[in-house]
């Protein structure tokens, strides 16, 4: 795609440019999803789809692409090896699932390029399919994702073990980027860290974080040290904030400014700009009220981000934190 190698920390740079400056992050997968008629009450939640039915997940990222969106995430945020198996697949079908999510948003984007060359798309640009990676605790669904108190038995070793055959299929299946998402403590940090390193993973990767308190992350560890972590990690090319109270977002960014000034860009709600040569992204929690106009999310989320308004009220808080814990609650 004519973007920089991994290794050059123009990666991002690079695809903005090609961008026109900005780009647009898809929304919420599972929120679609149901709208269009998917039960996700499975400890799998999204990924159940890649099971049962992976066309609607195609039509999800099309519907994106069509609104705007330039970065697609993959339907693997709850897909995990030990996930499927628990549902008695074997390691081998597991495996395939994932490598599916990866090809499900290539495919989308090849569909979207087809219709620009046909001239029935919105406009032609830059598409990057990053593969979602959700948290140790987004596989309990136990309600430890929101707070990231995975208990004294779950170290680091535990943590690396769980994720590692994972993060090499999803790396090795054709996306562009990893997306390390809702990360709630410094441990799980660290073991990402230490996986993209000791797996020589080729291609780059962004760690998000969320918090309740506008300071740490959910588990109480300090953001920064955690931004820390991911700016010591040769992969990561952004680093930043999701499914966290929007009044909080300006003040978490220029926290992990402070430790990754010069190597990352800004994020906000979908949208990628650039301010003083520091990357950053972040996704405040879900704007349910505005699920049925992509088009109306999208020009909203760039007005978020430009103004940087953080009205708490105007946001009903869905799939990233009440009802999701809701749902985990009634799985335990």
């Amino acid at each position: 795609m004519g973007f920089a190698t991994l290794h050059s920390p123009t990666f991002m740079a690079d695809f903005l440019r090609q961008s026109g400056g900005y780009a647009v992050i898809d929304g919420g997968l599972a929120t679609e999803l149901e709208r269009h008629g998917a039960d996700l009450n499975d400890p799998l939640w999204s990924a159940t789809c890649l099971i049962h039915s992976p066309d609607l997940i195609r039509r999800v990222h099309l519907d994106y692409l069509e609104a705007g969106a330039s970065i697609i995430i993959t339907a693997s945020y709850q897909a995990t090896i030990q996930g499927f198996e628990a549902k008695g697949l074997s390691r081998e079908e597991a495996e395939a699932l994932l490598r599916r999510s990866v090809e499900i948003a290539r495919e989308a984007r090849d569909i979207y390029h087809e219709r620009c060359a046909k001239g029935t798309c919105l406009e032609q640009r830059p598409i990057l399919v990053a593969a979602s990676v959700g948290s140790y605790g987004a596989y309990l669904a136990d309600g430890s994702e929101y707070s990231g108190h995975y208990g004294a038995a779950v170290t680091l070793e535990t943590l690396k073990d769980f994720h590692r055959r994972r993060v090499q299929v999803l790396a090795e299946s054709g996306a562009d980027l990893i997306a390390f998402e809702t990360i709630p403590n410094k441990l799980e940090a660290k073991a990402y860290a230490e996986l993209l390193d000791e797996e020589n993973i080729k291609i780059p990767a962004w760690f998000s974080f969320t918090s309740l308190d506008g300071i740490n992350v959910v588990s109480g560890d300090s953001l920064i040290e955690c931004a820390s972590i991911a700016d010591s990690c040769k992969q990561v090319v952004a680093v930043g904030i999701n499914c966290t109270p929007p009044r909080f977002i300006h003040g978490l960014i220029l926290l992990i400014q402070k430790v990754c000034y010069a190597r990352f860009m800004l994020f906000l709600q979908g949208l990628i700009f650039k301010i003083d040569m520091v990357t950053l992204f972040s996704f405040p929690n879900s704007c349910e009220k505005l699920k049925d106009s992509f088009s109306t999310l999208i020009l909203i989320s760039m007005y978020l981000s430009i103004l940087l308004l953080y009205e708490e009220d105007s946001f009903h808080y869905g799939e990233c934190n009440s009802d999701r814990r809701k749902r985990d609650e009634t799985q335990i």
